[in-house]
């Protein structure tokens, strides 16, 4: 491995880690670590740029839009002047920040504008930590940071959510399984997390049954 690119990994998980030290559990260090740790295994078997996938595996939650008022800027912003001050190469630049930009669900519910090889080993890696059972975890720490309902049988989800929507609901914690979570493997672009997603779904299907036997007192 090049020692420049060591190098730069080590600088950009240091800087990750002190931006992001408090924020909340389910987009923590944490997550970023989860989602750096399986783009790498799926970049092993699909290929591409390591640099690449590193960087925006590493900064993609850098500031997540949710926790910043919706400005779905401020998070390429930040991890382009922080590239920049490390010396990374101004087309790497781009293309970590066209990823950060284009790679999240809700982003998919809107007009995406750029592609890549890269960006979907990263996607990948982010909708894996989505779903299974750290993607149920998260989901409910964030319910509960929201302080949303767990469940609500008078609400029922709705699966054609346009992209304002989405971002703007305060629906139960369950109605996202049906919003996004479930949807998810469908969604995988590289033949290594199509393969990883197929168990993780499974079991929240089996969470799902069960959780429903539990709330009607019959499990």
């Amino acid at each position: 491995m090049d020692k420049d690119f060591g190098i730069a990994i080590d600088q950009t998980i240091s800087f990750v880690k002190e931006t992001l030290e408090g924020a909340e559990a389910g987009h923590d260090w944490f997550h970023i670590e989860r989602v750096y740790s399986s783009a790498r295994h799926i970049s092993e078997a699909e290929g591409g740029d390591l640099l690449i996938i590193s960087l925006a595996a590493l900064l993609h939650d850098i500031a997540d839009s949710k926790f910043n008022g919706g400005d779905e800027e401020i998070g390429p912003m930040m991890a382009g002047a922080f590239m920049e001050s490390i010396g990374i190469s101004a087309d790497v630049i781009v293309h970590v920040q066209q990823i950060i930009l284009n790679m999240s669900y809700k982003a998919s519910l809107g007009t995406v504008t750029f592609s890549s090889h890269e960006m979907n080993i990263v996607q990948d890696a982010d909708r894996l930590d989505a779903i299974g059972a750290i993607g149920i975890a998260r989901a409910f720490t964030y319910g509960g940071y929201k302080n949303r309902l767990m469940y609500d049988p008078a609400i029922p989800p709705d699966p054609d959510l346009s992209k304002e929507a989405y971002k703007n609901s305060t629906a139960p914690t369950i109605n996202h399984f049906y919003e996004k979570l479930l949807r998810l493997k469908d969604l995988m672009r590289t033949a290594t997390g199509k393969q990883l997603a197929e168990n993780r779904h499974q079991f929240m299907l089996s969470y799902l049954d069960q959780f429903y036997g539990e709330w009607k007192g019959k499990r």
